[in-house]
């Protein structure tokens, strides 16, 4: 993964991910999908607000591309007979919510020529968390890291 900031040719290149680092992450929001009365198993976005009050939007494009960018949450909208997108706060739901409270201590991303960035981790001093478009789906991922400095192989 790369610090670059690969620009989606549809949703253009969004905030510059290094800008997170740094900040504190204080609340997460997610929109769900909500079918006869069920929500799905992944949330549809994420909004990460940090100390700085900025609200950070990580989303699946419809091209596949993983958005990354600055907007505040949406208020949620019913879509008829295909249910409803409901918006609330993070409890357990997504691996962010294990690091309420913590700094960001850096963020790498992968990307493709064609689609843009596709992925997105973000890693807090008790582990990290992987974002990424898949299927045109976002996944929300929960990242073990090994305690201690790493030597690398050689």
């Amino acid at each position: 993964m790369e610090h670059l900031n690969p620009a989606c040719w549809l949703h253009g290149p969004g905030i510059d991910p290094l800008s997170l680092v740094g900040s504190r992450l204080v609340g997460v929001l997610a929109s769900w999908h909500i079918h006869d009365g069920h929500p799905g198993d992944a949330p549809v976005e994420v909004w990460l607000i940090d100390d700085r009050d900025r609200s950070t939007n990580i989303a699946s494009g419809t091209d596949w591309c993983l958005v990354v960018e600055s907007s505040g949450p949406d208020d949620g909208f019913d879509m008829g007979d295909w249910g409803r997108i409901d918006v609330r706060p993070v409890r357990d739901e997504t691996p962010f919510a294990a690091h309420l409270g913590e700094v960001v201590l850096d963020v790498r991303q992968e990307w493709e020529p064609a689609t843009g960035r596709v992925a997105l981790e973000l890693d807090f001093p008790s582990g990290s968390v992987r974002c990424e478009s898949w299927s045109g789906d976002l996944r929300v991922l929960a990242v073990d890291r090994p305690a201690g400095p790493t030597t690398p192989m050689p």
